[in-house]
């Protein structure tokens, strides 16, 4: 008689609990991108500080990447993750009693750092918590807890701000609600990380290095196709970030629709399709992939640039469905590029490195956006900007032709597995046992 299968540590409930605790945090990213507009006359601010304040959030998670990347190897995932929601509660209490912009800098910061430390320190409990023959559903956990996360984020703000009483205080007190619940399933989730690990990443001579900065760092041979797969990501982001920070004032000012749950609506296509873009990588043939990512962005730009353009709402919608697929397939190359070709011991610092420049390129954009807008108005600024990021998608397609990639074709499951690295220590490999995502 055939023996059970091993039970997964902690049972069905500590995977559920975890992908809870990665969805809500993620989802406190995105909460305040329908709710712009109503700070803007709340404080009477301009469309720049609007683009400032989203902007210091990819500052933040930018800092985290490079500072806390590892930590959650030295110390375990459940302190992390814990930490990841202490900080995403701070900042939906922050947000709640924010009267004034510096209220909103300060949350926006904290969001940054709670999205760094949490999405290595899940996306390592995940595959941690899995069997051998289920990582590849765990990882798949992990990418809908993420960009679901995000989606699900702008989605309830949307729909509260516009149907519900107190816009700018009741989407954080269900968001306040939410993180509770979160840290509630925390108590149902094991520590996957062994002992002797966490005593030694507490008190070993790394301990001094633990929150360090550390300049990121791509081995040689792979840096040619790192950096296209980086730039077409970032490229991608870049429209994201522009479409998080600026889409309520284009609905209102342009096609003259002040409905917040439409906003929501559109960011949320966005990272919808971000999470279907990667999840593609796994069927295109390598060679295919970061082409069509280009000429994805391509027309993004331009379906964006029409909607400017023409002051219609289908362009806009339908830009931000093609832009999520192409950025995520972009992404899905780029970590499968670390994946197949970086050893071992340095790919956390690869992919530390690789969200680095995704989330530098997220925010400086958007700042030049406002700058545009300031000087030139919303359509001339959307437009430049989409003429800007169609070069960008052209030139890194233009090297793709000069220089065929070449190497190892990245592994199915890497695109998600990698982004566990974020976490992980220098020795730890994607699909590492337990204890070592």
């Amino acid at each position: 008689m055939p023996s059970a299968p091993p039970r997964r540590p902690g049972g069905p409930v500590a995977p559920a609990a975890v992908a809870l605790a990665f969805w809500v945090t993620m989802a406190g990213t995105t909460v305040p991108t329908p709710l712009y507009p109503l700070y803007q006359r709340a404080f009477g601010f301009t469309t720049f500080t609007v683009t400032v304040v989203f902007a210091v959030y990819a500052l933040g998670v930018v800092v985290g990447l490079l500072t806390l990347g590892r930590l959650s190897d030295r110390i375990g995932r459940r302190p992390v993750v814990l930490a990841a929601l202490l900080l995403a509660a701070a900042a939906a209490t922050l947000f709640e009693l924010a009267d004034s912009l510096p209220w909103l800098l300060a949350a926006r910061v904290l969001s940054g750092f709670g999205a760094a430390l949490v999405t290595g320190a899940a996306t390592a409990a995940l595959l941690d918590l899995a069997p051998p023959e289920r990582r590849l559903r765990a990882q798949t956990v992990a990418l809908a807890a993420n960009m679901g996360g995000l989606a699900g984020g702008t989605l309830l703000a949307g729909a509260l701000a516009e149907w519900a009483d107190a816009p700018l205080r009741l989407p954080w007190t269900v968001t306040l609600v939410l993180t509770g619940a979160a840290l509630l399933g925390l108590l149902a989730v094991p520590e996957t990380v062994p002992t002797e690990v966490r005593r030694a990443g507490r008190s070993g001579p790394r301990t001094g290095s633990t929150l360090r900065f550390r300049a990121p760092h791509v081995p040689p041979a792979v840096r040619p196709a790192f950096l296209r797969a980086a730039l077409a990501g970032g490229a991608g982001f870049a429209v994201t970030g522009v479409l998080t920070a600026v889409s309520g004032l284009f609905l209102a000012t342009v096609l003259g629709l002040h409905n917040h749950a439409l906003t929501g609506l559109v960011v949320a296509l966005a990272f919808l399709s971000t999470a279907v873009g990667q999840l593609l990588v796994r069927v295109l043939p390598p060679a295919r992939a970061l082409p069509l990512a280009c000429a994805g962005l391509v027309l993004a730009t331009a379906l964006v640039a029409g909607a400017l353009l023409s002051g219609t709402l289908p362009p806009l919608l339908l830009g931000a469905c093609v832009n999520g697929l192409a950025t995520g397939t972009a992404i899905g190359t780029g970590l499968g590029t670390v994946n197949a070709g970086v050893e071992p011991h340095r790919r956390g610092e690869a992919v530390s490195a690789f969200f680095a420049v995704l989330f530098t390129m997220l925010s400086v954009p958007v700042i030049g956006v406002g700058v545009l807008v300031r000087a030139t108005g919303l359509r001339t600024a959307g437009v430049t900007f989409s003429a800007v990021v169609a070069v960008l998608a052209l030139a890194v397609a233009a090297g793709l032709v000069r220089r065929p990639r070449r190497g190892a074709a990245p592994e199915p499951t890497a695109p998600v597995a990698a982004a566990a690295q974020l976490a992980a220590g220098p020795a730890a490999a994607p699909a590492a046992p337990a204890g070592k995502a």
